[in-house]
């Protein structure tokens, strides 16, 4: 009788959505869900498992990936890959895989949903109304039809982002560093310095890497000619925070809507709250400021749908791994 080939066994870190452990046992692959595990444990026992399932719960840095010798992929449930020594990942061949197909819709909507709450006062107003007070005329809103929208990152969110802004009649300027080509129904591929120029309101939608970290400081927002909104549903760390609070407080920056903080810990599941800064006080009280916990893309919806993703991209590469 021919021997049956062992089954691949693939690593739980992070609670997902339980669709992709269904998925990929029916693709024949042991599955070991271990949401609660730590990183000690982790090092103990990555050696047995091909494969590597994560949100943000630890970095799978070198010394971790140096244990795991039998890794032929890991699978990132959303979209940055910060967390993931991607350098020592290709030094040793291993499939590394994302799904911001999954959330950019939930990202999109959500990014409007923000953008449309703070030039319209809404978090404020209803936070007033609520505690008695109606107060019409200091509510008094702002119109983002004819205004123009500038975006930083043309990929999947920001493109969501600009999909959802065109029943708006705004003009949406699209720039991507490492893209060509891509102006489309929604948007206008242009350069950094067009939107200095033109910006009424900037998103950031690039991923955070050593490039894009703290990119938006005091030298880059004063290169915009307009003072602008700002709305970050990216990273909080391509923010420096003092250097908005610098001008939130000059009304450069006219108001900011931030589902990221750079305070928050590796995980995104909650701040360095021992460790918070006199400028994260300045955020929460300032009324043109609206704040959510990294929940941009965090719908029921995008939940099953990052499975799936994760799950098909899994399953053709083992089945196609050239």
């Amino acid at each position: 009788m021919d021997q049956q080939p062992d089954k691949l066994k693939v690593l739980f870190i992070d609670s997902t959505h339980p669709l992709l452990f269904e998925l990929l046992c029916d693709a024949g692959m042991e599955c070991d869900y271990r949401p609660e595990i730590t990183i000690g444990s982790a090092e103990k026992s990555i050696h047995e498992y091909d494969g590597i399932i994560i949100r943000s719960k630890f970095p799978l840095n070198r010394d971790l990936l140096s244990k795991a010798i039998k890794l032929k992929f890991i699978g990132r449930v959303g979209s940055g890959l910060e967390n993931i020594d991607e350098e020592f990942v290709r030094s040793r061949n291993i499939a590394c895989f994302n799904s911001p197909e999954g959330h950019r819709d939930a990202t999109g909507e959500h990014a409007a949903g923000m953008l449309l709450a703070l030039v319209n006062n809404i978090c404020k107003a209803n936070n007033e109304v609520k505690n008695g007070q109606w107060f019409r005329e200091v509510n008094r809103g702002m119109e983002i039809m004819g205004k123009t929208v500038g975006i930083i990152g043309y990929g999947h969110t920001g493109k969501c982002f600009a999909r959802c802004l065109s029943g708006f009649n705004v003009r949406v300027l699209a720039y991507d560093k490492y893209k060509q080509g891509y102006s489309d129904r929604y948007a206008t591929e242009s350069s950094m310095n067009d939107l200095f120029i033109n910006s009424d309101i900037l998103s950031l939608n690039v991923p955070l890497t050593k490039e894009t970290g703290y990119m938006v400081n005091n030298d880059f927002l004063k290169s915009f000619k307009k003072d602008i909104y700002i709305v970050n549903i990216a990273r909080g760390k391509i923010i420096n925070t003092s250097d908005l609070v610098c001008n939130l407080k000059t009304g450069k920056v006219k108001g900011a809507a931030l589902d990221v903080l750079e305070y928050e810990k590796t995980s995104f599941e909650e701040l360095h709250r021992t460790d918070l800064p006199d400028d994260y006080s300045f955020l929460l009280e300032h009324p043109r400021v609206i704040l959510t916990p990294h929940i941009a893309g965090w719908t029921h919806e995008s939940n099953k749908r990052l499975a799936e993703v994760m799950a098909e991209k899994i399953i053709s590469y083992l089945r196609n791994p050239a």
